[in-house]
Parts: structure tokens; sequence; C-alpha cells
């Protein structure tokens, strides 16, 4: 019955071009899934394939096209998913594990027990690849590694170790209370250079850089001559640099010293030419983090999404509380810092949609794990707030998907195509009508197995 299968789906491919795994990697061990009958977004940002057929084995993607390109092997196990919608997975390039639990920020967070709760919750919202981007603490290469082999349930997950912080600065202790072992706060550029060359000793995937002050909110900003010698010493190990910015000469400043990855979106001013031009002389991404300024608002003004039958089951029962409650929601839409929230967020999606235009690569994330923005929730959101930007819901997915994949330098997932990772998506209803649909989740496949969502 194998040879069989692998014949046909040679003769399959040689007759209608569908893209294949190569003859000798065709043959299985595992039994084989079929998910036939749905739309297929299959994440490069081409043309949905009705009535598509995808065929699974191994956790891996074997075939998939239309019904009539794809053979269905026999012995195999058939899903109608007629009517609905399968997409890839989501992966974020900017979120925190282990931070906040419910309402409260605090070291003890940073367990095995609340990091794999959270990674499951990801996981069950269709975010099947995590990027932790900085203060992780010791916990995280064996949580990695177990994740990433399937040894526990939840999402595969990357990070950027502990990211390198300034003392009485960024990250502010008052947002985020985290131990000593979660954040490098280097003194000099020697300093910082150990910093690096301990987190590469520990095999980290990224390196993290703060050079915001919170509004000139924070006593401290990291020195220029420490974050270049951080830049430089990451380069020499191979490692790229993501930086927290703000404000738009902050970013300028961390690429024209070789930064790799602005991560949040400028917020002070319109992007210029000049911006435009470091990014592509840097060849960076940029990952625009709209929910973050949109989560100090966002519950205040709609309450009710505590009741929301797509949202409620994800809400730890404090924050349940806390938006619930009028008195707090006075307090929020009366802070100053919601008007600025607001502010910020209508300049970040001003500078996303210029961005975007201009071909600059964008990656995705919401900086969920921190404030009010919650694990695969936020995620959800960040779609929303990137078509209100004025990107097309099928650009807005390519860039949660195969963009991400390729910011991440992980070319085995983020599409749906023979040979990549069986991380998918299947929807109730089509994204592509109303980008609000990718929250009416049916059934999330990680690895070609279906995720318990409850």
């Amino acid at each position: 019955m194998r040879r069989l299968f692998r014949l046909k789906l040679v003769s399959v491919a040689a007759m209608t071009g569908v893209l294949l795994l190569g003859c000798a990697s065709t043959w299985t061990t595992g039994p084989v899934t079929v998910l036939k009958g749905a739309t297929l977004i299959d994440g490069t940002g081409g043309v949905p394939v009705s009535n598509a057929t995808i065929v699974m084995a191994d956790g891996k993607v074997l075939a998939a096209g239309s019904a009539a390109a794809v053979t269905v092997p026999p012995g195999a196990r058939v899903i109608d998913v007629t009517g609905k919608t399968v997409m890839p997975g989501l992966i974020t390039n900017h979120a925190h594990l282990g931070i906040v639990q419910g309402t409260q920020s605090k070291p003890e967070n940073y367990s095995r027990e609340f990091i794999g709760a959270q990674l499951k919750q990801f996981e069950a919202l269709g975010v099947t690849t995590v990027t932790s981007l900085g203060m992780n603490g010791p916990l995280f290469y064996a949580l990695r590694a177990d994740l990433n082999q399937g040894k526990m349930p939840g999402s595969d997950i990357l990070g950027a170790d502990r990211g390198i912080g300034v003392e009485a600065g960024a990250p502010p202790a008052t947002i985020v209370s985290i131990a000593p072992d979660q954040i490098y706060r280097p003194k000099t550029p020697e300093e910082g250079r150990a910093a690096v060359a301990e987190m590469s000793g520990r095999g980290t995937d990224l390196v993290k850089v703060w050079l915001d002050d919170f509004g000139k909110s924070l006593p401290a900003k990291i020195a220029p001559g420490i974050y270049a010698a951080v830049i430089d010493e990451s380069h020499k190990r191979n490692l790229r640099v993501a930086a927290h910015i703000h404000d738009m000469e902050d970013a300028k400043a961390i690429l024209g010293v070789g930064g790799d990855i602005v991560a949040h979106g400028v917020r002070d001013a319109p992007v210029d030419a000049e911006f435009i031009a470091l990014m592509k002389q840097r060849k960076a991404w940029y990952i625009a983090t709209l929910a973050l300024d949109d989560s100090n608002f966002i519950f205040a003004d709609r309450p009710e999404v505590a009741t929301d039958p797509l949202v409620a089951p994800w809400l730890h029962p404090q924050l349940k509380a806390l938006i619930s409650d009028p008195a707090w929601q006075a307090r929020v839409k009366a802070a100053p810092g919601a008007a600025n929230a607001r502010k910020d967020l209508a300049m970040n999606k001003a500078n996303l949609l210029t961005l975007y235009k201009a071909g600059i690569p964008i990656g995705f994330g919401s900086d969920s794990g921190v404030g009010l923005r919650v694990p695969g929730i936020a995620e959800h959101r960040e779609l929303v707030l990137m078509v209100e930007a004025g990107l097309t819901p099928m650009q807005s997915l390519t860039i949660a998907t195969s963009n991400a994949a390729r910011l991440l330098k992980l070319d085995d997932r983020g599409i749906i195509q023979a040979g990549k990772r069986a991380d998918l998506l299947v929807l109730d209803a089509d994204p592509l009508q109303d980008i609000k649909n990718t929250l009416r989740i049916n059934s999330v496949w990680h690895r070609g197995v279906e995720v318990r969502r409850n």
C-alpha cells in the first residue's frame, strides 16, 4: 500500500504540478490523515484553492492542492471539512512567557507549570510557534527542547534569552517584575559583550536590547556604546539583534550600528525616507506590535469582551473581573496614558502601512504575555489591527505565517505545502471576508496531530 501511495503521488505531481515531497521522502511510518473539501489559504499570499485536499503524515504535509490534483491514499483517515477554511498556524515573532499571570507580574510566574499553560493556550488558539523575545530565565532552554521535540503539549518556542537592559531603566521593574537571572543590565560595553557571550553559549536564538525610556518616565537609557558593543559581539557570534524602541530616533540609532529587527513600531512621528533607507540598507525586519497600545484602552472601551464566547474562555478570572469593573473602566478612559496610547496606535498603523508599501519585510507579533495582552488572543487582535491599518486580510495572514517564519529563518513551517510542517488551523468562517474569523476555530493541527482545545 505504501508503494502504491508513493507511485500515485509521483504520478499526480508529474501531471498537475502540485507541490509534493520528493520520491524518497514520501514514505510514511505513521497513519495518514486527509482534510478534504475546505478552501485552502496556503500562506504564500497566492489565490486560495477551493475544494482543497491536504494529506498529512508523520507530522508533515505530503500533498496540498485542489481535490482534482491530489490523490487520497487508500486507508487514510479522511475528515470532511467542506465549507471551512484551512490556513497555516500563526507564528509570533514577539511575545513573552512567564511574566504576567492574571493581572500580576512576579518572578514566580516563570515556572514550568505556568509557561506550559500559556503555551497550551497559544497552541489551542492556533499560534503554533512562539518567540519569547527576552526576559527568559534558565528554565527556557529545557522548555524549548521539550516543546520543540514534542515531549510536552504546547507551541514550539524560540527566544532571546534574558536580553540587555539598563540599570534603573528598561525593562522597567514597575511594569515587569522579574528575577535577576531574567535580564542583563550591563554598565560598560565590556559587560555587554560578556552578556552576549553567555547567551550565545547557552544557544539563544536572538539577542534583545531595550532602548526606550518609556516617554522619559525612566531615569536612564542604555548608552550607545553599550548597545553598539552588544550588536558587534552578537554579529561576531552569528546572532541577530532585536531592539525595543518607541521613537524613530532610537530606531535610526540602532539601525545605524547594525540592528537587525525593529521589534516595536515607530510611534512618535511618521517614518521618513532616511528611516526607510536604513531599513533597506540593513535588510532589517519590522514588527509593529499594534496590540501593545491598543491593549491600554480597548478593554475599557469594550468590556463586553469579558463575555464574548470566542474570547472569554481564554481570559484569566482576575482579568475578567478587572475589565468588568465600571470604576476601572472609568479610570482607564480618563487617564492621560489612554489618550497617548490612542495617538501612538494611530501613528503605528500609519507607519506600518507606509513601510509595507515601501517593501520593508514585516514580521508578526503583539508583545503578548505582558500587560493585558492575553497569549493567543492578542495575536488575533493584532491581525484585526493590521487590517484596520490598511493591509488586506490576505496580506496580514501572509505576514503572520510565511513572513514570520522567514524572519525566524524557519523554512519548515508557515506555508501549507508538501514537505512543510503540518501546523494548521481549520476555521468555520472565511478570514478573507472578515479577519475576525480567525478566532472561529474549528480545529488546530500541530505537527499533524489535532490539538485538544479544552
